[in-house]
């Protein structure tokens, strides 16, 4: 595991376990972005490092959106009883996932945060948002 973390590469996707990257081995990283498939595979220490080296991170909480978001499409067929094909399913993905990562790029560029940091403003605003419009009780 060490050394594949540690592999010259362009993009490095950490999707097996928490914690995998962290103040010890972060600064072993040879990738320009870490798309992190797994949920938490990276330690706030070895985010400060990562971004202070200027490896762009997508994080967790956007970048392994893809199931949730779909579960949430069988929900709303199944409610409907009006079924999509797999291309249907895939499109919407892909408005849904590009969508959010403009916001979160552009939430990073405005405020001069990280991508995490504003992958959480991003997603508290959008609750705040909500809140506003539909009140606090559905």
């Amino acid at each position: 595991n060490a050394e594949l973390l540690a592999v010259e590469c362009d993009v490095l996707i950490p999707a097996a376990m928490e914690g995998q990257l962290h103040g010890d081995n972060a600064d072993d990283v040879k990738a320009r972005y870490i798309v992190e498939g797994a949920n938490g595979p990276t330690t706030p220490d070895a985010d400060d490092i990562l971004n202070d080296r200027g490896i762009l991170v997508v994080p967790d909480i956007l970048a392994n959106a893809g199931g949730v978001i779909v579960s949430y499409f069988e929900w709303v067929q199944d409610m409907q009883a009006y079924f999509w094909n797999k291309e249907e399913v895939l499109g919407k993905l892909q408005t849904i996932l590009s969508r959010a990562y403009e916001q979160v790029q552009a939430n990073a560029e405005l405020h001069n945060i990280d991508m995490r940091t504003a992958a959480q403003v991003t997603a508290i605003k959008r609750v705040g948002e909500a809140i506003q419009t539909r009140g606090f009780y559905p």
